[in-house]
């Protein structure tokens, strides 16, 4: 079986149009038509639907879209074994929100300007899903926050930053005691189902506080938001950059020691693509210096 033949059946599948795929591979669209007829009879199944100038997956093709695309990516696994081709190939990595518009960014700059034959596909989550996503062979590594439980001996874990919590209130209370504020302002709760939620949940018992809860979300970009609306005030840690523009806050350091949120790269020691994984570690150290002010 042809893997180019496979090629075009996920650029057709994707594309939506032959004449799309076709733009796509630069050949004709009777070549792709061709191809898909060929990989049709050698797969005993017809994969695409014709429907005048638009085309979609029949039931068979989207049984085997997803093992089509890893077999394609294997393939080129392969490639960059076979020639030790350690700035090739396709690097596969998850990030949390945050992290996407925050660390991320800055570490790939660095990697594409360094290694430009590299391709990076990047699969957005919570951090609870990116460490099984590692940990199957799905991805290769994650910028996750640290895990509360003991990582199997297959990954390996790097520090990026920490991020101590923080009382996030409107700037005109920015000269108010912290307790004072989470005991009597309304509170807009971080997601007690994450990670980082529980984190701020544990620092409240603690300190003996009950706060006034009115909101309860997973988006500390909107949390920031609405605290400048004068919706409440939040305890959660101080994120990275960029915030959400043209806002008004305080952000009011808490006034007993607290373990502080830790964000780093969870990675697996067994992908082959472990030479880019090495390097992506690498630059991620050399990101973090830079964003902290040091020298790059």
């Amino acid at each position: 079986m042809d893997t180019q033949f496979l090629n075009t059946f996920v650029a057709v599948a994707d594309r939506g149009s032959m004449a799309a795929a076709a733009r796509l591979l630069n050949i004709t669209p009777a070549a792709v038509a061709q191809q898909i007829r060929t990989l049709e009879r050698e797969i005993g199944a017809a994969l695409i639907a014709r429907s005048g100038r638009t085309v979609s997956v029949t039931e068979a093709g989207a049984r085997i879209l997803q093992r089509t695309r890893d077999l394609l990516r294997d393939v080129a696994d392969l490639r960059t074994v076979a020639n030790d081709e350690a700035t090739a190939g396709e690097l596969r990595l998850g990030a949390g929100t945050n992290a996407l518009t925050g660390m991320l960014p800055d570490i790939l700059a660095r990697m594409v300007e360094k290694f430009p034959q590299i391709k990076v596909f990047i699969k957005p989550g919570y951090s609870a899903d990116l460490y099984r996503a590692v940990e199957n062979g799905e991805l290769d590594a994650a910028i996750v926050l640290e895990a509360p439980f003991a990582l199997p001996k297959t990954c390996g874990w790097q520090l990026l930053r920490e991020e101590p919590l923080v009382v996030l209130a409107p700037q005109s209370l920015a000269g108010r005691d912290p307790h004072e504020l989470l005991a009597t302002q309304p509170l807009i709760r971080y997601d007690r189902n994450q990670w980082g939620g529980r984190q701020a949940d544990q620092y409240l018992r603690l300190a003996g506080i009950v706060p006034r809860e009115r909101f309860e979300l997973n988006a500390l970009n909107a949390i920031a938001v609405m605290v400048d609306r004068g919706l409440g005030v939040s305890l959660v840690p101080d994120w990275a950059r960029p915030w959400p523009e043209g806002l008004k806050l305080a952000r009011i350091p808490l006034p007993r020691e607290f373990e502080p949120r830790r964000i780093g790269i969870v990675w697996s020691r067994s992908t082959i693509r472990l030479r880019l994984v090495t390097a992506f570690l690498h630059e991620s150290r050399v990101a973090m210096k830079v964003q902290a002010g040091g020298p790059g």
